[in-house]
């Protein structure tokens, strides 16, 4: 796979990660991820997909700077995240990262206005309550704004995630099995959305899911095994649909 690493907003090399056996019987480290090299290019959807306990929501984790690797480094947009301290990956989250949880963690004592807004006013976005009421209202949520998560259906509280997202327009976004804890129907409205907006804001979609259906309207697969990465390029299973998206989602992006 020919990967372009100047232009990738993110680039993994030799990541590794080990944590110490919880079986007193055995004094080896236990593996999570095995030396991890791959390159994300702005703009592209990605999904990682494998069997539980491969390792893809540590690889998740590793990417958004929320842990630390054993050995091997995570550039994101340019900035090595591993030769940062918690403070300094904290703004880096907060200048270009979204994240979309499986359980939305949404801050029960915040309306739905105030979630989305929290993120903009750390970042001291002067304008964040009109972003946050464009983007409620983007993802049908204008009639919950003062609603507090417990009032609100779990598609609705994914939604009010996913506006908080998207609400700093980072260049990218991670989201860990965003349908999990959703039934089919409301599961697909949800990816829907997603991808709808992934194409109007031109960010970077990284998901990590078990859907084989998800998977494939990505732009490519990473496949974990046992913390190995077995698979990396889907290009070539692509349908003309698929790279005619994906060329005018670039050449929208180089014209802005």
């Amino acid at each position: 796979m020919s990967e372009n690493v100047e232009n990738a907003i993110v680039n993994v090399q030799g990541l590794y990660k080990e944590v110490a056996s919880l079986n007193p019987q055995n004094v080896s480290p236990l593996v999570i991820l095995h030396e991890l090299d791959f390159t994300i290019q702005s703009g592209e959807t990605i999904a990682i997909v494998g069997p539980s306990g491969s390792g893809k929501s540590t690889l998740l984790g590793l990417i958004a700077g929320l842990d630390t690797p054993s050995r091997g480094k995570v550039i994101l947009d340019g900035e090595n995240l591993t030769a940062f301290n918690e403070d300094e990956r904290a703004q880096v989250r907060a200048e270009k990262l979204g994240f979309v949880f499986q359980s939305f963690q949404l801050l029960t004592s915040f309306t739905a206005l105030e979630n989305v807004m929290l993120p903009l006013e750390i970042v001291d976005r002067k304008n964040a309550r009109e972003l946050a009421l464009s983007v409620l209202g983007r993802v049908g949520l204008s009639e919950r704004l003062s609603h507090y998560p417990n009032q609100l259906s779990g598609g609705e509280q994914q939604r009010v995630a996913i506006a908080r997202a998207f609400a700093p327009e980072p260049k990218l976004l991670l989201a860990d099995e965003p349908t999990g804890n959703l039934d089919t129907a409301t599961g697909q409205r949800i990816i829907d959305l997603l991808f709808d907006l992934n194409q109007e804001k031109g960010t970077t979609l990284v998901l990590v899911t078990h859907d084989h259906g998800l998977a494939e309207r990505c732009d490519r697969v990473l496949q974990l095994e046992a913390g190995r990465l077995v698979h990396a390029d889907a290009r070539e299973h692509q349908t003309e649909s698929q790279i005619k998206k994906q060329k005018e989602r670039h050449a929208a992006g180089t014209a802005n």
